[in-house]
């Protein structure tokens, strides 16, 4: 299993893509970026299954940066969190490739759970401020999701954008539309050439 230096570098284009005020290397002051570098190391830890250092390590990054990510959570190459103050993401969590996450994000579980707790995101993700997924929900690709935007135990399909509280659908595959969130699952299909990896 290597350390995936490589994942550390689409981090690195993802600033510089989602970022126009990223200049030189200030990107390493960044504390989205720093938690995240962080995590893909603490992760190569956890898998290994490697007890407390991985937690003890996390919370030092969590004290440094402001980002909780716990050790377990899986996160795809291209991630990128702007400002990244209060974001917290739960140990289940899978984030797939290209995700964009923005400060006081919440991917959280409901506490009802068992084995898997926290939401799954496809790729190309885009996450508003102060929204709040919980539980073991899945996200499409391509979906973009408001500020503040509230959503429990509801899946949302791909190709999507969902706003308000409780949140809705509000255009789907570029239509616009007014559409509550369904109650049943979507599978998620990842695209070919990306699955949601921290390696």
């Amino acid at each position: 299993m290597k350390v995936p230096m490589w994942s550390i570098i689409r981090d690195i284009k993802a600033i510089y893509r989602n970022d126009p005020a990223a200049k030189n290397i200030e990107f390493l002051l960044y504390p989205g970026f720093q938690a995240i570098a962080f995590h893909r190391f603490i992760h190569w830890l956890w898998r290994f299954g490697i007890p407390f250092v991985p937690r003890l390590l996390s919370q030092i990054s969590r004290f440094v940066t402001g980002l909780e990510i716990h050790p377990g959570a899986t996160i795809g190459k291209g991630f990128f969190v702007d400002h990244g103050a209060g974001v917290v993401i739960g140990e289940t969590t899978e984030i797939g490739d290209n995700c964009v996450l923005f400060h006081n994000v919440t991917l959280g579980g409901t506490g009802k759970h068992e084995d898997k707790r926290h939401p799954t995101l496809g790729n190309k993700v885009f996450i508003g401020t102060g929204a709040i997924l919980l539980g073991p929900i899945t996200v499409g690709n391509n979906v973009k999701i408001g500020a503040n935007a509230f959503v429990v135990m509801r899946d949302i399909p791909s190709n999507c954008s969902v706003v308000g509280t409780p949140a809705r659908i509000m255009k789907r595959n570029g239509i616009p539309c007014d559409e509550p969130l369904p109650k049943t699952a979507e599978p998620l299909q990842p695209t070919p050439t990306s699955t949601v990896s921290s390696g």
